[in-house]
Formats: C-alpha cells, structure tokens, sequence
C-alpha cells in the first residue's frame, strides 16, 4: 500500500525557503517534502509526495535512483484553487532539486463545462441508439425465425394434406374396384351352373360354352384362365402350360390379373385376407389342411364348386364343395 505524506505547506514568493528547509532537514524520523517552489510563483503552491506505508522506519527506506518532478497547473475559475503542483522526487529526502517539468491544464469555465454536459448527454444518446438498434436488430432476428417455423409449419400441413387427398384417392378407387369385383363375382355366379348329371367333373369344352368373356386384370380373367384349362394333366412340380399341379395352377391364374402369388400351397393357403366359408365369393383361394400348412389349394368359380389341379388321375377339374369340403379360404382380389 502506498501512503501520501503531506508535510507542513510553505508560501513563499521567491525560491527556496533556506531556514525553515535547513530546519526540517536537521530533524530525524519521518521522511519530509523538501520546500521546494518554483521560483517567481506568486500564487500558494501544495507540495506533495508519495510515500510507502514502511516510509518512517529508517531501515525500510530505500535510495531512489531516478528522480522525476512535475508540476501540473490548473485553474479554477472565480480563483478558488490557482496552482496544484505535484513534486515526485526520488532522490534522498533531504535532497533539493527543482522542478523541471510545469503542464498547464485547462481551466474549467462555464463554456468547458457546457462542452462536458453536451458530451455526456451525445454519449447518453447514442448509449439509447445503440440499445433501440439491438433492441430492434433482436426483434428482426426473432420475427424471422418465426416466420421460417411458420413456413415450414405450412409446408407439414399441406404435405399431410396431399397425403390424406392420395389416401382418400387411393381408397376410393380401391373401393371402386372392389365394388366392380363384387359386382363380376355375383354375374359369374349367377352364370355358373352345377354339373347336372351328378359328375362332379366337365370336359373343357362344355366349360368353356358357359365361361363369360374375360377381363383383362379381374375376376373374370381369373376364371376364364382357370377354366380354358381343364382337362390338363396333373403333374407333380408343373406349372403349365399343358400340365400342372394344385398351386401352380392357382399362381399362373391370379398371374393373369397382376398379382404375384407364392409357388406352393403353404404359402398361398395366407397369402390373402382370410374369408369365412359362408361367406365365400367367385375368385376365393380355398385350401385344405391349416392355414400355413395346407396340402391342397383350388378356386371357387361360384355356384358352390372349385377348380383345380386335383390329382394324376382326375386332372385339371371342376368339383363340388359339398363332395369335398374345404377347411378354408382366402380373398386376394
């Protein structure tokens, strides 16, 4: 911590007070300003000095090496405080050394003190424009990032809507198709007749005299496939065009209406919606033994019969339900 020594103010108008500086200087103890004045200074003079708080104990005291001395000097106006001058001498403190250095600082007027208050109220002023600006800038910033969340908020929305425009599209032609399927499979029904005689089997050219026109990727060609091959020869592993067996032959007929269905009966007897029995329509794949593990697959053609690939013995054949009944069925178109 450094401490200010002030020692006794001296006025004097002319140099150096001789006596009283010689006085001060004999006595021991503390550490003292020495009188030093500038000479010719008519006006009071406060001579003061920097000094460590250690200063007064003579062992602590250290020699300065340098020596420096200023004098500032400022004017009050109405003449309350003339001079300041300020003396930092590093040399011993018994020392006299002039003051080599006087800066003349601004006397503070009503007009310096006017500039002063107009500086402060400028900085005050651009201090509150600086502060509107970012106040504003923050506003921008927020109201932009808004905006880009309420954009891409709306793009959601109408994304979702388009989604929901093509799902209702995609369901209601679904729906349209499926009413025409139905509306195929109750024609073909009403068309189908039972084999008369009691034989459960017909030769492809009493089938294909009843067989309605095909139609290209429905029910109906379906049929129309199936039933242009009865009297095939049944073979195990065929898959046409002269001789097959059961799910070859169901997998070649819904081919004929675009839809890939696997190559045996396990997999076909799941490959669809499962149906009841009695709820059975024209197209339905109808199995035997469990869903998943059936041995056997055919196709109800309507009029409570099936076709399929029966057996080597029978072939390619139209049979009745009722002379074989199914376990159970599914619907693929």
């Amino acid at each position: 911590m450094i401490t200010g020594v002030i020692v006794t103010v001296r006025i004097a108008r002319y140099g150096v007070n001789k006596k009283r500086h010689a006085r001060d200087s004999a006595a021991g103890g503390a550490t003292v300003a020495q009188h030093t004045f500038l000479e010719g200074n008519r006006v009071s003079l406060i001579a003061v000095v920097l000094m460590s708080h250690t200063a007064h104990i003579p062992s602590h005291r250290k020699p300065r090496r340098s020596a420096s001395k200023m004098a500032l000097r400022a004017g009050v106006a109405g003449g309350v405080l003339s001079t300041l001058a300020v003396a930092g001498a590093a040399g011993t403190a018994t020392a006299a050394e002039p003051v080599t250095e006087t800066i003349e600082l601004p006397t503070l007027t009503a007009d310096l003190s006017a500039q002063i208050a107009q500086s402060a109220d400028a900085t005050a002023q651009a201090a509150d424009s600086y502060e509107a600006r970012a106040q504003q800038d923050a506003a921008a910033t927020k109201a932009a990032e808004q905006a880009a969340k309420d954009q891409v908020e709306a793009a959601k929305k109408a994304e979702a809507k388009k989604k929901a425009a093509a799902e209702a599209e995609a369901k209601r032609k679904a729906a349209e198709k499926r009413a025409a399927r139905d509306a195929e499979r109750t024609q073909l029904s009403t068309q189908s007749a039972p084999s008369g005689s009691g034989s459960s089997t017909s030769t492809s050219t009493s089938v294909s005299q009843d067989a309605p026109a095909p139609s290209s990727g429905s029910v109906a060609g379906v049929i129309s496939f199936l039933k242009a091959q009865v009297g095939d020869a049944y073979v195990m592993g065929g898959t046409g065009p002269n001789s097959w067996d059961c799910s070859g032959l169901v997998q070649a007929a819904f081919k004929q209406a675009g839809v890939d269905l696997p190559r045996t009966s396990q997999a076909q007897s799941t490959a669809g919606t499962p149906v009841s029995m009695s709820n059975l329509q024209v197209g339905d794949i109808v199995y035997w033994g469990g869903a998943g593990s059936a041995y056997h697959v055919g196709v109800y053609i309507g009029g409570g019969q099936y076709l399929d690939a029966a057996n080597p013995s029978k072939g390619v054949v139209i049979q009745d339900l009722s002379g074989y009944p199914a376990s159970g069925a599914v619907r693929v178109l």
